[in-house]
């Protein structure tokens, strides 16, 4: 109930006119980097300071977990809805990988295929957590979603969730036109963890033949785990991702020094990115994994890879699993899906 409430308050705020939400903040702006904080995110962000909310750095993985299920809840918003939700597997290397297959509406043509994987730092996101996302994405860019439950650190360090990552994609190209899809218009996409999931599968795909992504969305994508860059110094702490909790994240999921250089950890630092697929590169403005991101996107527009890089210059990390709950994010992932959509 107190959950339920809480998400109430949130989406109530969120969807407040911009005039309100500036009166609400009194009348304070926040200013780095040449950057002005959306005053909806700025209230969202008063928000969980005045729910203490804990760092995840501070918990045990399974309490963090617990925590980013219970954060999901509150800041889920209005559900988007579908024709129906599958739950399926597919076949890994470790065992069946769990997936959930979005269907936007019933229909008898074949849409595109969107495989999806969840951010939460490769250690603490679900299913479940990214629901109201997949929904969103499905219903928006009138596409099939596939989302994917690839195995988590601590208990599963690197490289499993990219070797489940990738299995999966495969596995769905193949089963494409059983799923419903057209097996030409497959396509990865991913927040956070997941956005680096989805660039590392582009990028193994391509080496390795067989199936390739037709498209990427990459929203937030973490790049490079061998360097930070100087969005961690601009927005270390009160923008709700941290420094720490990066930190924390990296050091449950490598499994020593070395991996960090790794290209299927750190994408930003493969050797050739040419023959990739297009892709669409979100970033947030207030974000320690911006630069990174951003960064990323200019690799791939420098190798003649189709980039479309859009920064949203007032939003922080996460706004991707607020679409429900905040109008700035909601129109931030809408252009995404309308990319989707055009491109797919």
């Amino acid at each position: 109930m107190l959950l339920r409430l809480q998400g109430a308050a949130v989406t109530a705020f969120g969807n407040l006119p911009p005039a309100v939400h500036r009166l609400l903040a009194g009348g304070r702006r926040v200013r780095i980097d040449g950057l002005e904080l959306d005053p909806s995110v700025q209230l969202a962000l008063a928000f969980l300071r005045l729910a203490r909310r804990r760092g995840l750095e501070t918990m045990t993985p399974d309490a963090a977990r617990a925590e980013t299920a219970r954060s999901a809840v509150a800041f889920a918003g209005t559900t988007t809805p579908v024709a129906r939700v599958e739950a399926r597997t597919l076949a890994g290397p470790a065992g069946p990988i769990p997936v959930r297959l979005y269907v936007p509406a019933d229909a008898a043509r074949r849409r595109g295929l969107v495989v999806y994987y969840h951010g939460g730092g490769w250690v603490v996101g679900s299913l479940a957590t990214h629901d109201p996302l997949c929904r969103f994405l499905a219903r928006a860019a009138d596409v099939l979603v596939l989302a994917v439950d690839y195995r988590l650190a601590p208990e599963h360090r690197f490289p499993a969730a990219v070797d489940d990552a990738v299995a999966a994609f495969r596995g769905a190209a193949r089963e494409a036109e059983a799923l419903g899809a057209d097996p030409a218009r497959v396509a990865v996409a991913g927040d956070s963890a997941g956005g680096n999931l989805a660039a590392v599968v582009a990028q193994v795909t391509a080496r390795e033949g067989g199936p390739r992504p037709a498209l990427q969305l990459l929203v937030y994508p973490v790049t490079d785990l061998s360097r930070k860059q100087p969005s961690y110094r601009l927005f270390a702490d009160g923008f709700f991702l941290t420094e720490r909790e990066m930190d924390w994240y990296r050091g449950h999921y490598l499994p020593d020094e070395a991996a960090a250089r790794d290209p299927r950890a750190s994408p930003l630092l493969a050797a050739d990115l040419a023959g990739l697929p297009p892709a669409m590169v979100l970033t947030a403005g207030f974000d320690v994994l911006r630069d990174e991101g951003e960064a990323y996107a200019r690799r791939l527009e420098a190798a003649g890879v189709p980039v479309r890089l859009r920064r949203h210059a007032g939003l922080i990390h996460g706004f991707a699993n607020a679409t429900g709950a905040n109008r700035a994010a909601r129109a931030a992932i809408a252009e995404a899906a309308d990319w989707l959509r055009a491109t797919l």
